[in-house]
This record gives C-alpha cells, structure tokens and sequence, in this order.
C-alpha cells in the first residue's frame, strides 16, 4: 500500500511541473522597455559644471574704492587698491586670535592680597598644644582666622600673550576686507569734519549755556546720522581719524549712542568689527595698511633696495 501512494504522488507532482511549464510559456513577456526604467534616486539634468582647459584662471589685480565727502557723501575721485589689502577672504580663526591677544595685552593684572607672613601683627603662637578643647590655629595670621592671610590669593602678574606679527597685520587687513565686502567700509576725503550751523556758533561765541549746547548738538548729531542711515537704528558708526577733530569728536561724546570717534593710534582689530559701519579717511586707511603689512614685506635686500610691499591708493578717476 506504501508503494502505491508513494508512486501517485510523484505522477501528481511530475503533471504539476508540465502544467507551470505550459502555463510559463503561454504567458506574454513583461518585462519594461530600457526607457521606462527607473531608480530610486532623482534624475535631474546634470548641469555643465566643468569648465574648459583653455579658460585661465585670472585673480582680481585690482578693487575699485570710491571716495567721499562728508556729510554729503558726493563721490569724488575712484582709486585702485590691491585685493590683499581690502579683499582678502574672512578667516574667522585669525580675527579671534587677534581679539583675544588685543584683550589679554589690555588686562591689568593688579589684583593683590596679603599672605599670612605678609599681614601685621605678632607671630607668637596664640595658646598652648593641648588642652584647651579647640583647634591647633599657630599664630594671629592664619588664613582660619578673621584679619588674618589669605590663602592662594590674587597676586600681580602679566595676562598677555604672544602672537606671530605677521598674523596680528594679517587679521587688521582681513576686518577691513570683511567690512568692504560687505559694503560697510566708506573712505572720505583727509579732513573729516563735522560742520556746524553758523547760527549755533553764534550763539556758542555769544556764551550759550552748556546744558543748551549739549541738547543741540545731540539733537543735530542724531538728524544727520538718522538722515545718512548710520544712527543706532543702524548699529551706529566708527568714525577713524588721523587726528582728533574737535566738533566730530564733540559731538559723538554728546551723542554716543549714535556711533563713535576714534584716532588712528587708538584702534585695534575689534574697533573694526564692533559697530555696523566703517568710515575712515584716506590718510588714515593708507596709513593704517602701511602699518600691518608685515606679511607682503620681504626683509631680503635686492641690490641695496628692500621690499616696501604693495601700492596703497592708486588714483584712477577724478570725479
């Protein structure tokens, strides 16, 4: 009986396998034109984004800087500045490094307290060894005690630290090339000034009360930079002299809250940073890149001549 049943169920799979056969061969093919494949990733065009072997790199020679006159802003001559003075690409690295050495020079360091051998008073021993009942405390000038030392306190020392020169001129022209790329760096005519009304002088001359004065160059100091948009609803303005101007310098420490006046000796890299604008003059922006070009200077002699760096200001157009 075992046989039989074995022996019908192979004839059951074998008609099993002719009718898939059949069936298989019955069937139209589906499978998808090349065209109408597709994966799973976007398709989009690939843009052309590689250039010809031919095209020749060419760096800028050269950044335009107009100058203008203050308060008008009038346009007067067009100049040309190398782009390694006023284009150089922002390193945030080397701005912070020039920041935290600028901070660090200006600490004082003039914190200081007295150690117990330093406090006055006697040095004899205050009560026996043993048998009072209390702590072993030395003398009156333990730190444990009230008016006694004090221990690891402050003492004077020296916060600054070093860094590489040619870093520190690289990182003042890296904060001028950031504000000019930015469109926040305005160059004016030597002489920047800020004019007053003649009826105001008069009346200065005539012996204006001070409280008086004050209130009326806040009030014109806050209209002008209002009217030029660089008041405080504007992050104020830097202002950056040669030398101090009287009415200029007046009337911002009147007016502080809409920007301020610095001189040229009194500038670090984070008075170029701070405010939402730069204006400078002519003189102290040459002056101020003749200063920290270290890193374009070569200090090898070529026949008795040494390297004094790139041109500063070449004039190109006079409005």
């Amino acid at each position: 009986m075992a046989g039989k049943s074995l022996r019908s169920l192979s004839e059951a799979m074998k008609g099993l396998t002719l009718a898939s056969q059949q069936s298989c061969k019955a069937l139209p093919s589906r499978t998808l034109p090349l065209t109408s494949r597709r994966s799973m990733a976007s398709e989009a065009p690939i843009a052309n984004i590689t250039r010809s072997v031919t095209d020749v790199f060419q760096p800028l020679s050269s950044v335009p800087v107009t100058i203008y006159s203050f308060p008008s802003l009038e346009p007067r001559s067009l100049e040309s500045w190398s782009p390694k003075h006023l284009h150089l690409p922002l390193r945030r690295d080397i701005l912070h490094l020039a920041v935290v050495y600028e901070g660090d020079k200006t600490r004082q360091g003039t914190a200081s307290s007295k150690t117990r051998w330093e406090v006055a008073g006697s040095h004899k021993k205050m009560g026996r060894q043993k048998g009072r009942g209390m702590a072993r405390r030395g003398t009156r000038q333990s730190p444990l005690l009230r008016g006694g030392g004090k221990s690891h306190g402050p003492k004077p020392r020296d916060f600054s630290t070093k860094l590489n020169r040619k870093v520190y001129d690289l990182a003042w022209r890296t904060a001028l090339s950031y504000r000019y790329r930015r469109g926040e760096l305005v160059v004016t005519e030597d002489g920047l000034e800020l004019p007053l009304p003649n009826d105001f002088l008069q009346l200065a001359e005539a012996g204006l009360n001070r409280r008086l004065e004050d209130q009326f160059i806040q009030k014109y100091v806050r209209e002008i930079m209002t009217a030029l948009e660089w008041g405080r609803s504007f992050g104020r303005t830097t202002f950056i002299t040669e030398d101090r101007r009287p009415n200029l310098f007046t009337g911002l420490e009147v007016a502080t809250a809409e920007g301020r006046a610095l001189k040229l000796e009194d500038v670090d890299v984070k008075d170029l940073l701070e405010t939402g604008r730069l204006v400078i003059e002519r003189s102290a922006l040459k002056a101020m890149i003749k200063m920290h070009q270290s890193d374009l200077v070569t200090s090898i002699s070529m026949n008795g001549t040494r390297d004094v760096g790139l041109p500063t200001g070449q004039k190109l157009l006079t409005l």
